[in-house]
C-alpha cells in the first residue's frame, strides 16, 4: 500500500517533499531563462552632475542697534525714533539688498513695556526683516 509505513500500523509520519521539488523545480527553470536577459548591458541616462562655482560671498552691512529704554524711548543706532516710522525705516533696510540684510539687534530694558516691544517686533515682521537678535547690555542705563 502506498500510504502505510513499513510496518503497516498506524499514520505515515513522513513528510511528502513531491510539491516542493515541483516549485524548486518551476523556479529553476524561471532562473535559467531570465538570467541569459540578465547579462546584457542596459543603457539607463543618469542625470550628471554639474559643478556650479561656490556662491560669493557678501560682507554683511552694518548691524541695526535698536534700544528700547525704561520710559519705552525707541533708539535706533543711538537716535530716537517713534515706534510708528520703524517699520518705514526697516522696509528701506530691507530693500536695499534683501538677500543681505542687516542684523536688528534689539535691546531691550527690563523696565520697558511689552506693548512696545510687541511693536517693535511686529514692524520687524512686516518689513520681512530675517536676521534678529536679542541682546542685553551689562551697564546700566
Amino acid at each position: 500500500m502506498a500510504f502505510s509505513s513499513g510496518s503497516g500500523k498506524g499514520p505515515m509520519s513522513d513528510i511528502n517533499v513531491t510539491p516542493l521539488v515541483d516549485v524548486m523545480l518551476v523556479l529553476l527553470i524561471i532562473f535559467i531563462v531570465t538570467a541569459p536577459a540578465m547579462t546584457y548591458p542596459i543603457d539607463v541616462a543618469l542625470p550628471q552632475r554639474v559643478i556650479n562655482p561656490p556662491p560669493v560671498e557678501k560682507e554683511p552691512p552694518p548691524p541695526i542697534e535698536l534700544r528700547i529704554d525704561a520710559s519705552n524711548q525707541v533708539f535706533w543706532n543711538n537716535n530716537p525714533v517713534a515706534v510708528s516710522s520703524l517699520q518705514t525705516m526697516m522696509e528701506n533696510e530691507v530693500q536695499k539688498d534683501p538677500t543681505n540684510q542687516p542684523e536688528l539687534r534689539i535691546d531691550a530694558s527690563p523696565d520697558s513695556e511689552y506693548e512696545t516691544m510687541a511693536r517693535v517686533l511686529a514692524s520687524a515682521k512686516n518689513a520681512d526683516m530675517k536676521r534678529l537678535g536679542f541682546v542685553q547690555q551689562a551697564q546700566q542705563r
